[in-house]
């Protein structure tokens, strides 16, 4: 209910039908007041959950009658503070279709803009700083929106109405370029970056919950590199598409694998390898299958179509150290990696691997929860008579958080040899 154009849309569903109230976050739930005739009121009731956004999944939780206030218009209140807090921590989710038709209209003022969302898609879990998710509370809120965003904010029929990490070229985040060719920054970043990855380099890209290092994934000599510098003489590397079909034409993709690498989350999925696939041959050893992963942010959109072919994106770290998400940080951990840095300046306020799944006796199945799929929320089947936090073990960690009849897993921390994991997976479980 957090973080996907809930309240917007009962706006605009109050306006269709003639109502007046409001509509408030309270700290996790969503309180709407409607006035009107009860034919219209009904209507709206059976809308609210009937017609409500792709990524919500609102449940009535109480109804009631109260006297009339009188009101004119229905307004979006301010999120309250105050009271019992029963907040949801949404996770991040990938570019949506109608923002990627912005991405590659000529026409229109996000045009290749790394950074375009609505309230349909966008980072959300690693940019939130503290709940109730509105944008002061974001690592957005450095960025003051120009005028024309700001319109698009306030304007109940935009799709924009409200959406916190709302940008544009004019006053959002920005590309910055560190390597080969000396420093670039917004499109000649991306121009410098896909000119080193077609030179046979390594890129370290910084993404939506941290950094990835990219290469040619059809290059032996790049993949050699890569792994010799990264200290990873085995582990399989996992290779972003520019689509579907890209996919489809090195691997073999039954119906759930396919939904699986389109859905929200972007998730890498494990698909078994076609004979003469074309990829290095050192990408997965020994091995017939790959990890393969869709773009999920405009920025890897604009890499993987404007590379033309498949590339390795591993995560940006040293092996058995978390993901790296600052760019300092990423400079010095991984300067011996990477042949060029793609920053942005879009803090992230935490870190989210790539989730992985595979498909099994015909469902897809979670080997790990990440950017996209975590934070996950479950209900238990009764309530806990006091808070459990959950550690897990010493390799491929994972928290959770259990109160009442709420479970929270967290996305995953990895193993935790090394300080600047453990460190993380003590931040993690304060943060939940």
């Amino acid at each position: 209910m957090q973080g996907v154009g809930f309240r917007p849309f009962v706006h605009r569903l109050a306006a269709r039908h003639g109502l007046a109230g409001w509509v408030q976050n309270r700290l996790g739930r969503v309180v709407v007041h409607a006035e009107g005739p009860p034919a219209a009121l009904a209507r709206f009731g059976e809308a609210l959950v009937r017609e409500a956004p792709p990524l919500a999944r609102p449940r009535i939780a109480e109804s009631a009658e109260v006297p009339p206030q009188g009101m004119a218009g229905f307004r979006i209140l301010a999120s309250a503070s105050d009271g019992e807090a029963r907040v949801h921590l949404p996770p991040d989710r990938s570019v949506c279709e109608a923002c990627l038709r912005e991405l590659e209209d000529p026409r229109d003022r996000r045009h290749r803009y790394p950074f375009v969302n609505c309230t349909q898609c966008g980072p959300r879990y690693t940019i939130i700083e503290r709940l109730p998710y509105d944008r002061a509370r974001t690592s957005m809120a450095r960025f003051a929106l120009c005028a024309d965003c700001a319109r698009e904010y306030a304007d109940p029929g935009d799709r924009r109405f409200h959406a916190e990490p709302l940008a544009c070229p004019r006053c959002g985040p920005r590309l910055r370029w560190r390597g080969p060719g000396g420093a670039a920054e917004g499109e000649g970043a991306l121009a410098a970056a896909l000119a080193c990855l077609r030179a046979g380099g390594i890129v370290a890209v910084r993404g939506v919950g941290g950094y990835h290092l990219l290469c040619d994934a059809r290059s032996d000599a790049a993949v050699a590199r890569l792994r010799a510098r990264k200290r990873r003489p085995a582990k399989p590397l996992a290779v972003l598409f520019p689509d579907l079909a890209a996919v489809r034409r090195v691997a073999r993709l039954d119906a759930a694998a396919a939904g699986a690498l389109a859905d929200p989350a972007r998730p890498i999925v494990l698909v078994p390898l076609r004979p003469e696939a074309g990829l290095a041959a050192g990408i997965a050893p020994g091995l017939g299958e790959v990890g393969a992963l869709l773009p999920y942010s405009p920025l890897h959109h604009l890499l993987a179509r404007g590379f033309g072919a498949p590339l390795v994106a591993t995560s940006g770290n040293v092996s058995g150290d978390p993901v790296v998400t600052d760019p300092e940080e990423a400079e010095a951990l991984l300067g011996g990696v990477a042949d060029g840095f793609l920053h942005h300046d879009r803090p992230i306020v935490r870190p989210a691997d790539d989730p992985v799944l595979r498909p099994v006796a015909g469902a897809v199945r979670p080997l790990r929860l990440g950017r996209g799929t975590a934070p996950l929320e479950l209900e238990l089947p009764r309530a806990l008579p006091e808070p459990v936090l959950a550690t897990g073990g010493h390799m491929k960690a994972t928290i959770a958080l259990a109160w009442e009849r709420r479970a929270v897993v967290s996305p995953h921390v990895g193993d935790l040899e090394a300080p600047r994991a453990r460190a993380l997976f003590e931040r993690l479980a304060a943060d939940l």
